[in-house]
């Protein structure tokens, strides 16, 4: 199919590709400028109920019109398995379908960022601005919260009792408390904070896009998949829907697709390996080998006691959850499940960080909790936060609506590592579970079967039950050096107007859950657009 460009004069100076945690933000902070935004999405509007009370995340697993629904290829290190990878397809990406955990990561990870970039922009003292232009939380503002951002963050309005018995058995094994996560310090054990606003999911569509829906210089169009990036003479000129002869003309492009589909829409476009395009029959307009590698994620093992109460939420009255949020507001539909959690610099930590992450579940959990098991009980998410393992991702067609090919490599690193760290989360997770505080609620074991101790019975566990915990990044990363994609100013190297805005430029994963972080790198990516420094956040000491 021929491009035809529609004329001289432009429509739009700004088209963002995808109306996710980043694109919703660029939507936002570039339009308020003045600038004519058309945003595109290839999923429906967030209509769906159950994306706005915040437990319908349970319900939300197998909605094939809000997820992308991705698979990996087989993975060697995990008995050959097929690991499920859900993404947001939706008004707020990702943000509309995860379970909300507020966590930025660590000063470490950042001043990582900087150094990779060789720009001091990336480091922490620079970001933390961004992340308090953000932020709207309900404890206040201090010197590391923002208070009157877009983004609501709250304490949960409803906890299972089994959540604070988690944190008192990390107690009694040793671990400290922590209150606050995003807090001086990361390290122990305590509740999360979410992303919501009045006990409702508060996505990147509600917090930043609904408020301005009626500016009459943003356009927003839902079922939109964008075929390729139209490059002419080294500039990105505008993009071409799937299906659609016409070209929608720009004056620069932003691709706000997460980790799996701006480099796939990269590739499509003439952007990565040269080879493996032409092989493909794409022409080629920059050879960056690194489109589609650098594939960070976190694995994540689930450990699985029985509960011998009813108190889980294993067979939780829906309806009545349902009626109870609806009308006030609180009450379990008002939870994101995985209530409470931890950090833990174990002792095969190779820095300073915390290298093990910990989510608790009231609630026996399963395939992404797909796979219902019978009776009652609770579970104990562990993935090491730092892999060494590296994947990449590579064209199938050219056909925009045929899946990329998700080689994840989880555990490929060459001398073990990343298993070994994976064995120590799952030893600890063992540890938390035999604690006094849940002796009145333990049953039978699950998830392992039976006892275990050694590495190999670990190992083994490892490699038939971890999944991801739904991280993926850095398959775009900006970097100082000429392989990376994307230098430090998210502009795509070799292509003039044509930027990169979402978790795939991040060089290496933070400390934590991903949502913060790319919320950030949008705030930050607007300012560089439009040249603007933080607003003046009002601080009070911590």
């Amino acid at each position: 199919m021929t491009a035809q460009l529609r004329g001289s004069s432009l429509t739009y100076d700004t088209i963002i590709v995808g109306a996710g945690s980043a694109g919703c933000v660029l939507a936002n902070r570039l339009s308020a400028s003045g600038q004519r935004v058309l945003l595109l999405e290839a999923g429906p509007s967030d209509w769906h109920p159950l994306i706005h009370m915040p437990a319908g995340i349970a319900r939300l697993a197998n909605n094939r019109r809000l997820n992308w629904n991705y698979r990996t290829e087989p993975q060697a290190q995990l008995h050959g398995r097929s690991l499920w990878w859900p993404r947001g397809k939706t008004l707020g990406g990702s943000s509309s379908i995860n379970a909300m955990c507020y966590i930025r990561g660590v000063p470490g990870d950042y001043d990582r960022w900087a150094q990779a970039t060789g720009d001091a922009r990336w480091s922490w003292a620079q970001v933390l601005p961004w992340f308090l232009r953000s932020e709207d939380n309900t404890r206040g503002a201090s010197t590391l919260h923002g208070s009157g951002g877009p983004l609501g963050v709250s304490d949960l309005r409803y906890c299972n009792p089994l959540s604070q018995l988690f944190i008192d058995s990390a107690a009694s094994a040793g671990f400290a408390r922590n209150d606050d996560f995003n807090g001086s310090t990361q390290d122990g054990f305590g509740f999360y904070q979410v992303t919501q606003r009045n006990g409702q999911r508060c996505s990147t569509a509600a917090a930043y896009l609904r408020p301005v829906r009626e500016r009459s210089n943003l356009e927003v169009r839902t079922g939109a998949l964008v075929a390729r990036v139209v490059i002419a003479q080294g500039r990105a000129v505008g993009v071409q829907l799937h299906g659609h002869r016409d070209v929608i003309e720009a004056g620069e492009v932003i691709l706000a697709g997460g980790a799996v589909n701006t480099p796939q829409l990269l590739m499509l476009s003439g952007v990565g390996p040269a080879d493996h395009l032409r092989d493909h029959g794409i022409a080629v307009h920059a050879d960056h080998p690194d489109v589609g590698g650098n594939l960070q994620d976190h694995l994540d093992i689930c450990t699985l006691d029985g509960s011998t109460q009813k108190i889980t939420y294993d067979h939780l009255n829906e309806l009545a959850a349902g009626w109870r949020f609806l009308r006030h507001r609180d009450g379990p539909g008002t939870s994101n499940v995985a209530e409470a959690g931890g950090f833990v610099r174990s002792r095969l930590a190779t820095d300073e960080r915390c290298d093990l992450q910990f989510h608790f579940v009231p609630a026996l959990l399963d395939d992404h909790g797909k796979h219902r098991l019978p009776g009652y009980g609770y579970t104990v998410h562990a993935c090491y936060l730092h892999p060494r393992s590296r994947g990449r991702l590579r064209l199938r067609s050219t056909d925009p609506a045929e899946p990329i090919a998700i080689h994840a490599n989880y555990l490929g690193d060459e001398d073990g590592h990343d298993l070994k760290r994976m064995i120590e989360g799952a030893r600890l997770s063992r540890e938390l579970l035999s604690q006094a505080a849940f002796d009145a609620y333990r049953g039978k074991p699950v998830f392992p079967e039976q006892a275990i101790s050694s590495d190999a019975e670990y190992t083994d566990f490892i490699r038939r039950k971890a999944e991801t915990i739904y991280h993926p990044v850095g398959t775009c990363r900006m970097g100082s050096d000429a392989q990376a994609p994307v230098d430090s100013e998210l502009r795509v190297r070799g292509v003039e107007n044509l930027r990169v805005v979402d978790a795939s430029v991040m060089p290496s994963l933070p400390s934590g859950n991903t949502n913060a972080p790319v919320i950030m790198i949008a705030e930050r990516a607007s300012a560089l657009i439009l040249n603007e420094t933080p607003a003046p956040v009002a601080l009070s000491q911590a």
